[in-house]
């Protein structure tokens, strides 16, 4: 039996490398937001939901999934929250589609990474986006070198990881989930240290 987590990300604080990386990762991901108000669920949103916020006059309605998020934001009008497991939780929202899912280094910690895809592929409206950022096998030696030896960043976080990616990985992932290659896009960012993907919705033949 696997140890269930409880914590969300950010809820004990962060550092400035944390802090630096959760920026880098928000400028990437508000490049692929449409200038439209969106619909968008978060998966693993963290404590503070930095990424939800950032989006500001985009974001028409949201809904995030973590352990545990920060009471202040449950009182946001176009802002809910699910509190626990992340594949659970999304279970909850069958039936619901989002114009764009977000799962900002989270796979890397779920075991059943293709069923989460597939989830995800199920919860967007045709021509949603799914945007997805991972750590990569190059990363996994700079995260741990900071995490273990220079205490940098969370222990916790990389004890947690189940895996890590390159284009070989994911992409497999995304295609098994119902993404066509044709509306897929997925590139190294962070100095190759973390993979982007976005990928699209195909509508209905």
């Amino acid at each position: 039996m696997h140890e269930q987590r409880t914590e969300s990300y950010g809820q004990q604080g962060a550092t400035i490398v944390d802090r630096f990386g959760v920026w880098l990762s928000t400028r990437a991901i508000l490049r692929q937001i449409p200038a439209h108000p969106v619909d968008l669920l978060d998966i693993g949103c963290g404590y503070h939901a930095v990424q939800m916020r950032a989006l500001g006059s985009r974001l028409r309605q949201g809904v995030g999934i973590d352990f545990q998020i920060d009471p202040q934001l449950k009182l946001l009008g176009n802002m809910s929250f699910l509190e626990g497991d992340a594949e659970e939780s999304m279970r909850r929202l069958e039936g619901r589609q989002f114009d764009v899912v977000l799962m900002n280094s989270v796979l890397e910690h779920i075991f059943d990474s293709q069923g989460i895809l597939s989830l995800c592929h199920r919860l967007l409206r045709p021509s949603g986006t799914l945007l997805v950022n991972v750590p990569t096998w190059l990363g996994k030696v700079f995260l741990e070198f900071s995490a273990f030896r220079l205490g940098l960043s969370p222990k916790v976080e990389m004890d947690d990881h189940k895996m890590y990616y390159g284009k070989r990985d994911l992409w497999p992932l995304l295609v098994r989930a119902g993404f066509r290659p044709s509306a897929m896009q997925l590139k190294y960012h962070k100095f190759g240290l973390n993979l982007f993907a976005s990928a699209r919705k195909s509508p209905p033949a």
